[in-house]
This record gives C-alpha cells, structure tokens and sequence, in this order.
C-alpha cells in the first residue's frame, strides 16, 4: 500500500469533516422526530438513533483531525 500525499490526506479530511456534519444534522432531525412523536417507543427509537448519529460524527471528526494533522508532517 502506497502512502497518500498531502493532497490525499486533505481530501480525506474534508470528506470527514463533510461526513461529521451530515451526521450531526441527521441527529437533529431524529431530535426533532423524538419530540414530535406521540409514540413513547418511537421517541426512545429516535433519541437513540440521534446519540448513533453522534458517536458517527464524533467518529469523523476524529478522522478529520487525524488526515490533516498526517498531511501537516508531509508539509
């Protein structure tokens, strides 16, 4: 396996970062459903989905910083 340069890991990155975000907007929405729902079974299903969808962001968040911190050495 060949190792990325600088552009790659950038990519990379902003791919994360892209992904973090989406995450954190489809945690909102399941906020959103859980306060709307009339269901107690329905709001617990959505609250947890939000907290999944967190862990997930948090998860490309990480690998954002981690792309850009291997891009910043080759710099």
């Amino acid at each position: 396996m060949s190792e990325k340069n600088v552009a790659e890991n950038l990519l990379d990155a902003a791919k994360a970062k892209l992904n973090e975000g989406v995450d954190r907007v489809k945690a909102i929405g399941h906020d959103v459903a859980a306060s709307q729902s009339d269901n107690p079974l329905d709001s617990v299903s959505e609250k947890l989905k939000g907290v999944a969808d967190r862990a997930k962001a948090e998860v490309h968040n990480a690998v954002a910083h981690h792309e850009a911190n291997e891009a910043d050495k080759k710099i």
